[in-house]
């Protein structure tokens, strides 16, 4: 119902709108699988192309780079994208009060979400902005005898947990603050800033199936920590970020975490059911497969597996129908292995044969049955092609052999 509806009010709001009219918005959020291959209910634009069929949009499982709106989120952002536009910050009339209201609502969201006061929950753009402001004031702050510590609570690449709890105690025992990037945490697993002694967090909206462009920061009030804005203007946000919230994107940065926290725990038993099923298929049909990362500190959605004697990106090529990913979206226009597994001290061979599964709320049974075939196909058949793994099946050791520079 609530699907219906968020499609029904985008339709009946381009129904609205002046000028000429748009095609009417799809829903492209399941991908369905039939005759072995992902069809999508997306079609491309055809009206500078009549003679083009519909084109199918590969099945995504890259959820680490980005998520997809949830039609609820949506439902929840349409009324402030068309009849209550007031500025959150005009305090004389309706259309001010309206969005204020909104916008403390989605406040109160957040911050329940994590455990925090909403006096304590600021509106940046996103997760980077929030490490911006979080670690410009925190290096700020270090003096002889103090120090920084700003981890990432779950890795982007490989899905591995940090004992966050233990750093934050370690942390506040020594009287230093404590900053930790959530972005791919925040809605999949508890967080509780206040149990954990996180003095600051930083979030991002389109991380948990929220709108892009909106994120927030968590800033810890008692003991106090100070923070300087990164720019100045009319003092929003308790003048710790300038300028004009938008009420739109905040009040579906809201309805993302009101719905994550419905649903968190039936999210993870979820995914974590389709992971193992993802991991136990690829693992028993396919030798020299290797999962990257700590199986047990581990979020299930973040499943990193490299493919002995394979390249990834010949991999990632092949697997076209597979929105997948050999790593962060951060760092994707770079040909070098992924700087987080060899840190972890992954081999470089097996660092450029990575490729990252994202398994997501709306990812199904049948999109990971089929990225699984489709894997194990054509792995086997880059292996046939590969002169180093003919080498390991006729019982060669690669690793005694001196490789000489033409």
């Amino acid at each position: 119902m609530l699907l219906r509806a968020a499609w029904r009010r985008a339709a009946v709001a381009v129904t609205a709108a002046p000028g000429p009219k748009p095609a009417a918005p799809t829903r492209g959020l399941r991908l369905r699988v039939g005759d072995r291959a992902p069809q999508s209910a997306v079609t491309a634009d055809t009206t500078s192309a009549p003679e083009a069929g519909p084109v199918l949009r590969p099945l995504y499982m890259d959820v680490q780079a980005t998520t997809p709106l949830d039609p609820r989120v949506l439902d929840a952002m349409l009324p402030y994208l068309i009849n209550y536009y007031g500025n959150p910050h005009s305090r004389t009339h309706a259309y001010g009060w309206e969005s204020e209201a909104a916008m403390e609502r989605a406040r109160q969201q957040v911050a329940s979400l994590i455990g925090a006061d909403p006096r304590e929950i600021i509106f940046t753009s996103g997760a980077t902005e929030s490490n911006n402001i979080a670690i410009k004031e925190l290096e700020a702050a270090i003096q002889p005898d103090t120090s920084l510590v700003s981890v990432m609570t779950v890795n982007n690449e490989i899905g591995v947990k940090q004992p966050i709890a233990e750093i934050g105690q370690i942390c506040s025992s020594r009287k230093v603050y404590f900053h930790t990037d959530a972005a791919q945490a925040v809605g999949k697993i508890p967080l509780n800033v206040n149990d954990m002694k996180i003095d600051l967090m930083s979030i991002s909206g389109h991380k948990i199936y929220g709108p892009k462009g909106v994120g927030a920061i968590y800033i810890r009030r008692r003991p106090r920590v100070r923070v300087e804005a990164l720019q100045s203007g009319g003092g929003q946000e308790r003048g710790m970020r300038s300028g004009t919230v938008p009420t739109p994107l905040v009040v579906g940065l809201g309805a993302a975490c009101e719905v994550a926290q419905q649903e968190m725990e039936y999210d993870h038993k979820r995914i974590s059911k389709l992971a193992e099923r993802l991991i136990q298929n690829i693992m028993k049909s396919l030798p020299d497969v290797v999962m990257n990362g700590d199986p047990e500190h581990h979020y299930p959605g973040c499943i990193n597996l490299s493919f002995a004697y394979v390249e990834g990106e010949s991999l990632l090529m092949a697997l076209k129908d597979v929105a997948l990913s050999s790593g962060s979206a951060c760092t994707s226009a770079s040909l070098e292995p992924s700087y987080v597994l060899r840190a972890i001290g992954t081999d470089e061979d097996l660092a450029h044969s990575s490729i990252r599964f994202g398994i997501g709320r709306f990812t199904t049974e049948e999109e990971v049955d089929y990225t699984v075939e489709k894997c194990i196909q054509h792995v086997k058949r880059l292996r046939e092609m590969s002169p180093l793994w003919e080498m390991v099946q006729d019982g060669i050791d690669l690793k005694s052999i001196k490789w000489t520079q033409h």
